[in-house]
């Protein structure tokens, strides 16, 4: 009679861990909890890809973590770069879904970079179906591993070394995904990213669509890193027609004010309203008007964004006429406010846009 075989059992995968998790993993294994320390050291700081690497570690210890263990990695399918030098790469992961990761450079009038941002992806797709994003149109398929997060920014790091000589200054999570539907992935990640790349959390920027009680616990957690919220219509009607996120009263705008008023009695930090601009939907004398009564809710910003369009959508970016009035109403109800323009629009640098092409 025949033996039934027995299962085989899944791997850690210690690219998922961070250092304190490392220190629980090596005790868990019967080694004192320095090894975890010097896994993390090998992982994050040095990019090992695989144990043999991992050369101050006993040889029996790494036999053994490549029976147990795996390191997770992400690899790079496809490249492109841009006439303005925003490269944007497609990363592979094990599951054999695609994401996408971008690093923007932005250069003084001399010519000189001034601050190198990496756009990172929380996850594959997205389930918030906003009506322009390309993201939001392939539904949502993966969460990212916090060590898949840290991989993207990693690269753009070494990228951004071998390119303009320096590493990068900035990274925000606005690339796939909305990033606290993700959350322990995410807050695990920007603490890696923090400790292992030597980036300070002020240099962090995490955008969400408006989860208001994922936003209440950002505050509650103490998150030190940034917060943006992508807003894009200042009513509630207009919102909830491209946004179904607005559509529950958990997640409309009365929700998001007592979240964002939470927040900053909370932790005495202002937050960035991300607004793309839409030819026609909400960029009218009305919007900005409205958009001025949002920013007071607590102390904020206003990111005008030039739209980069997406095939198979309605939206198309407004014109500079009705982008100078829309700032100059702004302006006048004392808003902070800056503009944001397309960058690598030759290179399909929309979010999502590669990806879905991929």
């Amino acid at each position: 009679m025949p033996t039934s075989q027995q299962p085989e059992l899944a791997k850690s995968n210690l690219k998922a861990l961070e250092r304190t998790e490392l220190e629980a993993f090596a005790a868990s294994i019967g080694q004192p909890r320095f090894r975890g320390r010097q896994l993390f050291k090998w992982l994050y700081e040095k990019g090992a890809a695989s144990f043999d690497e991992m050369t101050d570690l006993p040889a029996d210890l790494r036999e053994r973590l490549a029976e147990i263990a795996e390191i997770g990695t992400i690899t790079e399918v496809m490249q492109q770069t841009a006439t303005d030098k925003t490269v944007k790469s497609l990363f592979e992961l094990p599951s054999g879904r695609k994401i996408e990761t971008v690093l923007i450079p932005d250069f003084e009038d001399d010519g000189r970079v001034r601050r190198l941002t990496v756009c990172v992806s929380s996850q594959v797709g997205c389930a918030m179906g906003c009506h322009f994003c390309a993201t939001g149109l392939m539904g949502f398929h993966e969460n990212l591993t916090a060590g898949q997060i840290f991989d993207q920014v990693r690269h753009m790091d070494s990228l951004a070394r071998e390119r303009f000589g320096r590493g990068i200054s900035n990274v925000v999570y606005m690339g796939m995904g909305e990033p606290l539907q993700n959350y322990t992935n995410v807050m695990k990640s920007t603490r890696l990213i923090t400790e292992a790349l030597d980036l300070a959390p002020k240099r962090i920027t995490v955008s969400t669509v408006g989860l208001a009680r994922r936003i209440r616990q950002l505050a509650d957690d103490e998150a030190p890193f940034n917060l943006a919220i992508s807003l894009h219509a200042p009513t509630d009607a207009k919102r909830s027609a491209i946004m179904p996120v607005n559509r529950s009263e958990k997640t409309d705008l009365a929700a998001l004010r007592d979240a964002v008023q939470h927040y900053h009695n909370k932790t005495g930090k202002s937050v960035t309203y991300e607004y793309c601009m839409f030819k026609d939907i909400n960029d009218g004398p009305g919007d900005a008007k409205n958009l001025a009564r949002v920013v007071r809710w607590a102390p904020s910003k206003v990111n005008l964004i030039m739209y980069n369009p997406v095939e198979g959508t309605k939206f198309t970016s407004t014109n500079e006429v009705a982008l100078n009035a829309f700032i100059k109403t702004l302006v006048d109800a004392k808003v902070r406010v800056t503009v944001r323009r397309s960058r690598g629009q030759d290179i399909d640098a929309a979010c999502g846009q590669l990806a879905v092409e991929a």
